[in-house]
């Protein structure tokens, strides 16, 4: 169908039909979108034209994702993740590409053509294992951090694969445009040059990250329009990928490493903020220009090949990374996540594919056979994902915790306490002294069985699970307490309160302000700092020995805490603007400083006294004798 506006109309109708219904049956947004442009594409209702460059037009949501990873990894970050990085996320790139390698040498291709097939075929997505993190929860589990650290390399990796394969050109093979792919301004240059060209461009991305953006940023802020400091955002976006387009390198790649380069920039969460949305709607569209894209003709025209050589990359990658998960102590039910989930072949891929077929090292038909084993392993591996998650995973967890089910709930009360180790059996024990019964749930059946032999009445379960938290009486309690020292399952929770139990008070934990930051975002109210009233008490007792009277210590440290407490509302509206939440916060501290030195000033009643036992103690001592 022809015009902006009907394609536009195609593209969103078939993602709010498909993917709502993907996320009901509990397959996740991925497979929903992947869904939509099988739908709508060239083999099925034929919306779009089998000729149609979707793949090009929709890159722009791994260009955007991957400016968006890239601010998130300031370079000490990196420096501290360097053993993740290159010893588990090269590891695999290179042990990947080298039994793939060895593969197409053994099935009749050249080495140039091998080699190019291994590099491509050793990186994963980045978009669909990232989003399928994110929605379960999981970027902070082992199974995250592994997978990131892999992705990470990948994306690393990229450079150096781009500037290889023009050193493959047997001299004298002229380029054939590809199928795709684009050389732009260096394609009729000799291979030696075109890579000089490709890391001249990456200097410049650098030089220009380092130099040019920041000044921009800070000129556009001055005018404290929002809208022109997001238009400036998606022009630096854009501009980059614009640049490495013309000399044909993927301008994803190039966002990518001027997200890391400005990730130390002052503007680095007002760029996160207003860039955001836009990347979840262009990802959105770039995994239905994948399921789009799938020749069901040429599968059907070489079934068993394709099929074959789907099914064999996906289970060679996810067997090297089960061996490398198992070399990280993962669990069994955390590996099988990690190297399932990055088992398919990447978005990157693509780009590689273009490349090569540009550079003459592929004709059409490899890369046509390549493309379609690419998008058809995309869409295979969030089907594994949902079988593992929803078939597999739960009965591995109940054999890993010795057949163990959640606890039958004998008895509800008002308050629900969920978690509880130091934190939360401190409180319970509080509570249960002033005669009132907690609920109490606990996710370690170790924990559970301790605690049990104490004398407590702990119940096995997950907190997070809805049918759990009916049993345990959420709909008639009160109160529900969050004693977790996780701030992903604790969001969790909050999300699953506000939908299912509307009136039920939730009061929650937080280890400190940025975690509270988070949750006073999604509106809870009830924030408990860790270390607040423990740090207060501490300067309490100082004050004591120092010699100030009780009854002004209590009265300065209440204080105290309401002053910060009323800071903490005022900096959350700050908190993704560097250089105004410095500002603010002086100001705060300040203001903090200034009310408690007047209270101070106070001449405070001279029965202050009364609260200190050790004047009674004295008194009394000198009356006896």
């Amino acid at each position: 169908m022809e015009g902006f506006f009907a394609q536009a109309i195609i593209y969103i109708l078939a993602a709010i039909v498909c993917v709502p219904i993907a996320k009901k049956l509990g397959m996740g947004s991925v497979l929903g979108y992947l869904i939509a442009g099988i739908v709508i594409g060239p083999y099925l209702l034929g919306f779009l034209s089998e000729g149609e460059d979707i793949m090009h037009k929709a890159e722009f949501g791994v260009v955007m994702m991957l400016f968006l990873i890239g601010l998130e990894l300031e370079p000490k970050n990196l420096w501290k993740m360097r053993d993740l990085i290159l010893r588990v996320g090269l590891s695999q790139v290179l042990v990947t590409a080298a039994l793939v390698f060895g593969i197409a040498l053994a099935l009749g291709f050249s080495w140039r053509i091998s080699l190019a097939i291994g590099l491509s075929m050793a990186l994963s997505s980045t978009a669909i294992v990232l989003q399928s993190l994110k929605e379960k929860n999981e970027m902070g589990s082992p199974t995250g951090k592994l997978s990131f650290g892999v992705l990470l390399m990948q994306d690393i990796a990229v450079i150096p694969i781009l500037a290889i394969l023009p050193l493959l050109v047997v001299s004298g093979v002229q380029t054939t445009g590809g199928a795709g792919g684009s050389g732009g301004l260096i394609e009729n240059f000799p291979g030696w040059a075109q890579t000089l060209f490709i890391f001249g461009a990456i200097g410049l991305v650098v030089l220009l990250g380092r130099y040019a953006f920041g000044p921009l940023l800070g000129l556009v802020s001055k005018t404290k329009l929002r809208e022109l400091f997001t238009a400036s955002a998606l022009l630096i976006v854009v501009g980059i990928g614009f640049l490495m387009q013309v000399v044909g390198l993927s301008p994803a790649l190039g966002t990518f490493l001027a997200g890391v380069i400005l990730a130390n920039s002052p503007y680095r969460h007002a760029l996160e903020t207003d860039l955001d949305p836009f990347k979840g709607l262009l990802l959105g569209l770039f995994f239905m220009a994948v399921g789009a894209t799938i020749n069901f003709s040429l599968i059907a025209e070489n079934t068993s090949i394709i099929v074959s050589a789907t099914v064999g990359i996906i289970l060679l990658k996810a067997l090297i990374l089960f061996v490398i998960g198992r070399s990280k102590r993962l669990t069994l039910p955390e590996n099988l996540s990690f190297s399932i989930g990055l088992s398919q072949v990447g978005e990157f891929s693509f780009v590689t594919y273009a490349f090569a077929s540009q550079l003459g090292i592929f004709n059409v038909e490899i890369s046509d056979f390549l493309m379609a084993i690419t998008a058809l392993s995309m869409t295979i591996t969030p089907i594994f994902l949902v079988l593992l998650d929803k078939v597999i995973l739960p009965k591995m967890i109940k054999v890993e915790k010795n057949d163990r089910d959640m606890d039958e709930i004998e008895s509800k009360g008002k308050v629900i306490l969920l978690g509880f180790s130091h934190f939360g059996s401190t409180l319970g024990r509080f509570l249960r002294a002033n005669g009132i019964e907690a609920t109490v749930l606990d996710y370690n059946p170790d924990q559970v069985d301790f605690l049990r032999k104490m004398g407590f009445k702990v119940y096995f379960g997950d907190g997070t699970r809805l049918d759990l938290l009916h049993a345990a009486g959420a709909d008639e309690a009160d109160i529900l307490i969050s004693a977790i020292n996780n701030a992903e399952t604790n969001a969790k929770l909050v999300h699953l309160c506000k939908e299912n139990f509307p009136n039920l008070e939730v009061m929650v934990r937080a280890k400190n302000r940025y975690d509270a930051y988070e949750l006073m975002e999604m509106g809870v109210t009830n924030i408990y700092r860790e270390h607040l009233d423990t740090s207060i008490r501490m300067g309490e007792d100082v004050m004591k020995k120092l010699g100030f009277r009780s009854h002004t210590i209590h009265r300065l440290a209440q204080n105290f805490r309401e002053y910060d407490e009323e800071a903490l509302k005022i900096l959350v509206q700050y908190r993704n603007n560097r250089k105004e939440y410095i500002s603010k916060v002086k100001s705060q501290i300040e203001m903090q400083e200034s009310m408690l030195s007047g209270e101070m000033a106070k001449k405070f009643s001279l029965n202050d006294h009364a609260w200190d036992s050790d004047s009674i103690k004295k008194s009394l001592n000198s009356e006896k004798s």
